[in-house]
């Protein structure tokens, strides 16, 4: 295999999973948190920052995943 293919086909599965587990990350983070807002609505102020601050922490996972997968895709 050419490794030029290589390169971009590691590049594309890699962001391909990390995508994929930036999604289920946040849709659990979403799910959970308004099941804990339905459960006490007087605490969705708390709840809602944290969950925004995690979304925020797996998101830089993904863009972390993104730079790796274009430096592989360069290097080929």
């Amino acid at each position: 295999m050419n490794p030029v293919i290589g390169a971009f086909l590691g590049a594309g599965v890699g962001m391909g999973i990390a995508g994929a587990g930036a999604a289920l990350g946040i849709g659990w983070l979403s799910a959970k948190t308004l099941e804990g807002i339905a459960r006490q609505p007087e605490a969705s102020g708390k709840l809602t920052t944290t969950m925004l601050i995690a979304i925020a922490f797996v998101e830089s996972i993904a863009l972390y995943a993104l730079v790796v997968c274009l430096i592989l895709a360069t290097k080929g």
